[in-house]
């Protein structure tokens, strides 16, 4: 900062110059950072380099066979080739041990996305040697094909330029890279523009490496105003971008952070209510762990301590999927993994806000099944200040709607099934824990109450997925099809549609009709 000018749109929270205390912070916390090795060590670097090497030999054996199977002359198959570009954590030089590597492969304009991408280059790596865990999602909004080769695991994106022969030296962060290019593509491109393009705004690549790892500017951030490193560029392309005073769909978005480069759109447009919610008290937590340093009531291994998440929360949905394979379940649980958005949104929607959910970032394997088994469970809760009531929120269509939406799935079979329950802490399943061992210790607060002490919490928050502690499922057609007359139970009943897929769910039984079914949760005695 040079008198009254700074860099980037706002102000900085603070000019004052770092104390003692705040070098001596750092070089503790860089200390320790290293000995968790955060940062992998040199022989990993090795083989991601490596492998890269690999990749691009691979596309560039892959654009001459599609050249060949195009009829075009030897001249064009001696030319052709393709670029890959890397970028995300990897690029930016903040990648984690087992980081997957975020790639991108630019190539011409006669090798398409569809038939040479996802068919000719799928086949060719599905004969690769180390190359497994290969898995399309071609109808993404960013269309990727993942990987692990050697052990490394690759994201890999498709960009199509409208040129015969892809220059050796490409530079992509030229607008006139995106001139009669199609949509995908450019958002494609748009991964590595944005990463280049940062590291090109930065004053020093290695202070921004180390800052990008911590959250106190966010914490005070103001959402939903705009992280913007830059101004937005109007550009020239007549490219949509982001720009809620004409856009209406840009107003809604609760977390905008506007990528620097043409066109600039919001990198976190599927953040949702809950997930803020979680964001920001984590946000608050990490600064609470670093203003506790000074008083030396902390250190930084506070602020690395794994979240409990299975001990914070009173209730959870579980989703678990089948498939009658190890390579069908990767596939199924890849297109579930990438529709769960849509059901936490629909939580939100359907119980007009009021309940949030807190999804785990990871799926679980049972592996003590002769079938194929993951689940993934989302944490439910309360809206903080929501005043309490005895009325369930009824989940029933908004599970059979997003049941409905995984199962249209292009490549679905038989075999590959969904169910979705609801379950309390005691029955989560004890392959989620390490080792299979359930802990025995206090819980943490949970994200979604606000600080600790503060807020409701859903101990005793009934829902219309909501089983005791111990329960079994009685199922029984309804007689005329209205709830019974019966004396109301402590836990109320349930009435979902029976699918033709994964019917199995919560103890639906029945055939592939829509009949409706009730299912009546009863305490063991």
């Amino acid at each position: 900062m040079d008198g009254d000018r700074y860099l980037g749109v706002t102000e900085p929270i603070s000019t004052a110059d770092p104390t003692e205390v705040d070098y001596a912070n750092t070089k503790q916390l860089e200390e320790f950072v290293k000995g968790l090795a955060l940062q992998g060590s040199r022989e990993e670097e090795v083989r991601r380099e490596e492998v890269l090497g690999l990749l691009d030999e691979l596309v560039n054996v892959w654009v001459k066979m599609v050249s060949r199977m195009k009829g075009l002359n030897d001249e064009y198959v001696r030319e052709a080739r393709c670029k890959i570009f890397t970028f995300g954590s990897y690029r930016l030089g903040v990648h984690g041990p087992g980081a997957d590597i975020d790639t991108l492969c630019v190539g011409p304009c006669y090798v398409t996305r569809e038939e040479d991408f996802f068919v000719e280059l799928h086949d060719l790596l599905q004969k690769t040697d180390g190359v497994t865990e290969l898995h399309t999602v071609p109808d993404a909004h960013v269309p990727v094909m993942s990987f692990e080769f050697n052990g490394i695991p690759i994201d890999l994106l498709y960009a199509r330029l409208p040129l015969w022969v892809i220059p050796e030296e490409l530079d992509i962060l030229q607008d006139s890279i995106l001139q009669n290019v199609d949509e995908q593509s450019v958002r494609s491109l748009n991964g590595c523009r944005v990463t280049d393009r940062i590291l090109r705004l930065v004053p020093n690549i290695e202070h921004f490496r180390t800052t990008l790892r911590f959250f106190r500017v966010y914490k005070q951030w103001r959402w939903p105003n705009p992280v913007m490193l830059c101004a937005i560029e109007e550009g020239s392309l007549g490219l949509p971008i982001w720009d809620p005073r004409k856009n209406p769909r840009d107003r809604s978005h609760l977390m905008p952070i506007i990528t620097p480069t043409y066109p600039c759109q919001n990198s976190s447009f599927n953040v949702s209510n809950s997930t803020l919610r979680v964001m920001t008290e984590e946000f608050k937590r990490g600064d609470g762990v670093c203003d506790s340093l000074d008083s030396k009531v902390a250190d930084w291994s506070k602020l690395f301590e794994p979240y409990p998440f299975f001990e914070s929360y009173k209730n959870y949905l579980q989703i678990e999927i089948t498939a009658g394979d190890e390579e069908d379940l990767r596939i199924w649980k890849g297109w579930v993994e990438s529709r769960l958005r849509q059901l936490i949104l629909k939580v939100e929607k359907d119980t007009f806000g009021m309940l949030q959910c807190h999804p785990h970032p990871n799926a679980f394997h049972d592996t003590s099944k002769k079938v194929q088994v993951c689940s993934f469970f989302v944490a439910l809760q309360r809206k903080q200040g929501a005043q309490h009531s005895s009325t369930p929120f009824d989940m029933c269509h908004t599970i059979a709607e997003f049941k409905h939406s995984v199962n249209q799935y292009l490549l679905w079979k038989p075999t590959m099934k969904i169910g979705v329950s609801h379950v309390r802490p005691k029955q989560i399943p004890t392959y989620v824990f390490p080792n299979g061992i359930r802990p025995v210790r206090p819980p943490r607060p949970p994200l979604l109450s606000g600080r600790p002490g503060s807020g409701p919490n859903m101990d005793n928050v009934p829902t219309s997925l909501s089983p005791e502690a111990s329960t079994r499922a009685v199922v029984t057609p309804p007689s005329d099809g209205k709830v019974s007359d019966g004396k109301e139970s402590k836990e109320p009943e349930l009435s979902i549609p029976d699918t033709k897929r994964g019917a199995e769910s919560l103890g639906v039984l029945g055939g592939p009709h829509s009949k409706r079914v009730r299912v009546e949760l009863r305490s063991e005695s």
